[in-house]
């Protein structure tokens, strides 16, 4: 039986209408820098012309899936080697970043050398604190921000990923495999970052988006399953455990006035 199979038949859920996916953060602190995610439009295009892609039916339905995560930092890093040979990174920007030393530290993490996936091209981590969540199966892929163009090219690829938010509701990270370690990665705040794309049970359902309430049952539910890729090597063997413990709804909009 799929996730999709046993969610339909333990929780009765009708999947009828737009798949509704909340997004919060999972910290308030400092959370005015980060952006709201924005659907993907081609609002500034061409759309006089019959034929022009901004009105193709293929373009309108695959951007509706899309939505952009701007960058919230400006950072300038170099990839060095400490006096051991360990990998690290420089703040080039030094007293000049906006971004304190002790906040870069907290936010950016080089991974073990031993998990590269390539032995010359290093992995950097940032955290971040986005969280999605979805009371009907939606799986979230993480992908670079490849329908916008980029003046200055980054020195090396985003590390992608595709989870059930439903039942794995997880803090992002902005993964990057480092692949021209001579050059600098520069990041700048307002700038496309990265993308979410949401799929729901049917290829043809609607994604609507809204901001989620952190409510008691969703913040204890993500302690539940975060971290357990610190234990163990395959976590979405874990997912119909998951899918058991969870509360029937997680996933409360925020209401704000008009």
């Amino acid at each position: 039986m799929s996730l999709y199979d046993w969610w339909a038949e333990n929780t009765h859920e009708t999947m009828v209408g737009p798949a509704q996916v909340g997004w919060c953060l999972a910290k308030q602190k400092a959370g005015v820098i980060y952006f709201e995610p924005e659907r993907i439009r081609s609002v500034e295009t061409n759309k006089i012309h019959h034929k022009s892609a901004s009105r193709c039916p293929a373009v309108i339905n695959m951007e509706s899936r899309y939505f952009l995560i701007r960058c919230p930092f400006d950072i300038h890093l170099k990839f060095v080697r400490d006096k051991e040979g360990r990998a690290s990174v420089r703040n080039m920007l030094g007293e000049k970043s906006p971004v304190r030393p002790s906040k870069l530290r907290e936010l950016i993490h080089v991974t073990n050398e031993a998990e590269w996936r390539y032995p010359d091209r290093p992995t950097v981590q940032i955290s971040l604190p986005y969280l999605f969540i979805s009371d009907t199966p939606v799986y979230m892929t993480q992908c670079d921000a490849s329908m916008h163009y980029r003046k200055q090219p980054l020195p090396g690829t985003l590390f992608g990923g595709r989870f059930p938010i439903h039942i794995w509701p997880r803090q992002l990270m902005w993964a990057f495999e480092w692949h021209d370690t001579e050059m600098d990665l520069i990041l700048k705040r307002g700038d496309p970052w990265f993308y979410v794309m949401f799929e729901a049970d049917r290829p043809d359902r609607a994604i609507q988006m809204v901001e989620a309430q952190m409510t008691p049952d969703f913040e204890q539910f993500i302690e539940y399953v975060s971290g357990a890729v610190n234990y163990v090597n395959q976590t979405f063997s874990l997912f119909e455990q998951a899918a058991r413990a969870r509360p029937k709804k997680l996933l409360t909009p925020v209401e704000r006035e008009k």
